[in-house]
C-alpha cells in the first residue's frame, strides 16, 4: 500500500480488495531506515474497509511495543526486522501470542545464513529483493539464489515457513521468483503505477 494513492486511498483498497490476497502494510519510523510511511491512523482506515488479509511488514525499531496494539487494529500477518532486534525468538514468540502470524525480514545484506537458526520460529520470512526503506527501487538480482537456499533449508528440516518476498516483484519476475520457492510476492509500484492494475495483477498470477 506504500505506493498507493493516498489522495483516493479508498480506491486503491478496493483494488486490493477485488484482485489481490493481502493488504501489504509498510510501517517505517525514520530510524531503522531512512524513511517515514505512516502508522495506526492509516492502519486503523484501511482496516474498515478491507477484506482481504492485513499484513504489516515493521521496518522500526522495538517492534515488541506496538505487537499488541496491531493486533487490534485487525494485523493478521506481522513481520518484525532481524536487523530490528537482538534475538528474534522472543519477539517471533509474542507475535503469535496475539494470534498473529509471525514474520522475520531482512535486508539482502544480511547473509542468508543468519536467517536460517530462525526459520523453525518463523510462520514466514519475508526476503527484501532491494533495500528496505523506499518504494520503487530496482530489484536484485542475487533475490532467487537467497530465496533458493532458504527453500532448500525449509524442506530439508520439513517446516511449514513461508516465504514472502518484496521489492522491485513484477510480471518480470513473478514466475521466477515462485520457481525458486517463493509463496507469497508483494509488489506495489508495479501494480499502482500502472495504467491498469488489475492486469499487471492477473499477469502475475499467471
Amino acid at each position: 500500500m506504500l505506493a498507493a494513492d493516498f489522495l483516493h486511498l479508498e480506491e486503491s483498497i478496493a483494488i486490493v480488495n477485488k484482485y489481490a490476497d493481502v493488504f501489504h502494510l509498510d510501517i517505517m519510523d525514520g530510524v531503522l531506515v531512512p524513511n517515514i510511511s505512516y502508522g495506526f491512523p492509516v492502519v486503523e482506515a484501511i482496516s474498515t474497509k478491507a477484506k482481504k488479509m492485513l499484513d504489516a511488514h515493521l521496518m522500526i525499531v522495538h517492534p515488541e511495543r506496538y505487537i499488541e496494539r496491531f493486533s487490534k487494529v485487525g494485523v493478521k500477518m506481522l513481520s518484525v526486522h532481524y536487523e530490528a532486534v537482538r534475538d528474534p525468538e522472543p519477539i517471533l514468540g509474542l507475535i503469535k501470542s496475539f494470534g498473529m502470524k509471525a514474520g522475520l525480514a531482512f535486508n539482502p545484506d544480511v547473509p542468508v545464513e543468519k536467517i536460517l537458526p530462525y526459520l523453525y520460529a518463523c510462520d514466514y520470512v519475508l526476503v527484501m529483493s532491494v533495500y528496505a526503506g523506499f518504494g520503487g527501487q530496482k530489484f536484485i538480482e542475487d533475490t532467487y539464489e537467497r530465496i533458493s537456499q532458504i527453500k532448500a533449508a525449509i524442506d530439508e528440516q520439513k517446516l511449514r515457513c513461508r516465504i514472502e518476498v518484496d521489492g522491485g516483484v513484477s510480471p518480470a519476475n513473478a514466475s521466477k521468483l515462485i520457481e525458486c520457492g517463493a509463496d507469497i510476492l508483494v509488489a506495489g509500484s508495479a501494480v499502482f503505477k500502472a495504467e491498469n492494475p488489475s492486469e499487471v495483477i492477473a499477469a502475475m498470477r499467471k
